[in-house]
């Protein structure tokens, strides 16, 4: 029987999380084209004389869209914009306190304003487990050798925990935010090889130590 209720309980879960990424992935499309389909059903009729309603358009329009937009703000003139309009909002004296505190928390992939600026790996239990977690590296105040770092929980990075951690025992990884975030969804399926080899290093040491 306890056998049974093992293998039941087991096959549920396998299926849970099987279908979780699924229902959510179909959910996103359902609620993007929701939101999408009136806008293309108009730019149709507008620019097309075409007045029917294709299916998923609006989904295709709004990754299109989105993809031009990333292409805009990595390229020399979106940063030129990007940059003149940081300087702008800073010095504006209401928007400056909601603007820097949004930059605080808000994920800036190459920057160095944001807390996942930087990927770290630090020290759970010295030299037996580590941690990755994001930092923007900066030392909190009062102190030249202790720095922030956000902990998230897998698969989930939106919940985490906050620490406190010594520079010295922080780890910190040359890949990118983007990167970093692809190990947590995947729950360790996908870790570059750079992890990996930090994460030896350190481990190493705390051994020494």
């Amino acid at each position: 029987m306890a056998q049974l209720q093992k293998h039941v309980r087991n096959t549920f879960l396998a299926g849970v999380f099987a279908a979780v990424p699924i229902v959510v992935t179909v959910f996103i499309l359902w609620w993007v084209e929701s939101k999408t389909r009136p806008g293309a059903h108009y730019l149709l009729v507008r620019f097309f004389h075409v007045d029917r309603d294709i299916p998923f358009l609006g989904v295709v329009l709004a990754i299109a869209g989105i993809y031009l937009v990333g292409m805009v703000t990595t390229s020399l003139i979106g940063r030129f914009v990007l940059g003149t309009l940081d300087r702008i909002l800073l010095r504006v004296p209401v928007l400056r306190q909601i603007y820097s505190g949004w930059k605080q928390v808000a994920l800036t992939p190459g920057g160095t304003e944001g807390i996942f600026s930087r990927v770290a790996l630090i020290n759970d239990e010295p030299g037996h487990s580590l941690v990755l977690g994001f930092t923007n590296g900066k030392a909190v105040e009062g102190t030249a050798d202790v720095i922030c770092v956000f902990v998230p929980f897998a698969p989930n990075p939106v919940t985490g925990q906050l620490r406190l951690v010594h520079r010295a025992s922080c780890q910190m990884l040359d890949i990118s935010p983007e990167e970093a975030f692809k190990v947590i969804l995947s729950t360790g399926n996908y870790v570059p090889a750079p992890v990996g080899l930090a994460a030896t290093a350190l481990l190493e040491k705390c051994a020494r130590a």
